[in-house]
């Protein structure tokens, strides 16, 4: 299954994951780094962020405390926010493979480095936590 997962949106997890994991179907999720969101702190912006709406919704303050979650993880283990982002998705059993949308060079290296990250169980709590559920991103 392809649907768009991440630290931002997780609705999916409890009913549509669930019966995939449940019948052996494996997911192929799309913008698991939130289109961008949590890649960077909360406060910076990125050019597409500026005149993307679709990017632009990824800026709820529902979502602010994630990306700190993300922040913080990533500055104590020396890694960067889009690798957080993206081991988290990986550390998920029924995840065959996340689609990484590379819109520089550099991202490609940096997903790559993402499968040697392992989160901790400490870490992934830390991470989920702040979640509050608000629906699809793009209505």
């Amino acid at each position: 299954m392809q649907n768009q997962y991440n630290l931002l949106r997780r609705q999916d997890e409890p009913e549509l994951m669930a019966m995939c994991a449940d019948m052996g179907v494996g997911l192929v999720p799309y913008s698991p780094q939130g289109k961008g969101r949590l890649a960077r702190p909360w406060g910076e912006q990125s050019l597409r962020s500026t005149v993307d709406k679709v990017v632009q919704s990824f800026d709820s303050p529902l979502d602010e405390p994630v990306v700190k979650a993300v922040q913080d993880v990533a500055e104590t283990r020396g890694v960067t926010m889009a690798q957080v982002a993206l081991a988290w998705v990986l550390s998920k059993p029924a995840v065959s493979a996340p689609i990484v949308g590379a819109t520089k060079p550099h991202h490609l290296p940096e997903a790559v480095a993402a499968l040697d990250l392992t989160l901790t169980d400490d870490e992934i709590q830390a991470l989920e936590a702040p979640y509050t559920p608000h629906g699809p991103s793009w209505f």
